[in-house]
């Protein structure tokens, strides 16, 4: 299994617009590529926050988006790898709710903003089929991410 997750430029400012434009509230999206040697993502799609009531503890994508995801995967002729969503004034660390509504085989890239900024940007995945999150590395052009660790 890759333990390691590059972003390219393109992907990371998408990433870091939509978690900061979408602050006080959680933003989310789907993050596309290819698996390889490590997950290369190459496309971000923001999508909306469906969260009914509290959107600055927690986000929901529908199952429409969803499966808009999946057809935009085989125009785009990449993998759907997975999802990102930021954390308004709180850690990119994964939450309990986090763990609880995860998928195995993909990525969860969550990104604090704090006060309006982006601060931490980390990569999380399920271990097998445990209900266990381990961190991925994420590479931000060539280069590990610091905040990461």
């Amino acid at each position: 299994m890759n333990t390691r997750i590059n972003l390219s430029e393109e992907v990371l400012k998408g990433i870091l617009f939509d978690a900061v434009t979408n602050y006080p509230n959680e933003g989310c999206g789907f993050l596309f590529g290819n698996e390889g040697v490590s997950r290369k993502l190459v496309h971000f799609d923001p999508v909306k926050n469906s969260k009914e009531g509290d959107q600055k503890r927690r986000f929901e994508i529908s199952p429409v988006d969803y499966m808009r995801a999946e057809f935009k995967s085989i125009e785009l002729g990449l993998e759907l790898l997975g999802i990102c969503h930021s954390h308004p004034d709180h850690p990119a660390v994964a939450s309990i709710h986090d763990l609880e509504k995860a998928l195995p085989f993909f990525s969860y890239i969550i990104v604090s903003v704090v006060k309006g900024n982006a601060d931490q940007i980390c990569s999380w995945r399920l271990f097998d089929n445990y209900r266990i999150f381990y961190q991925e590395e994420v590479i931000l052009n060539n280069l590990i991410n610091s905040t990461n660790k």
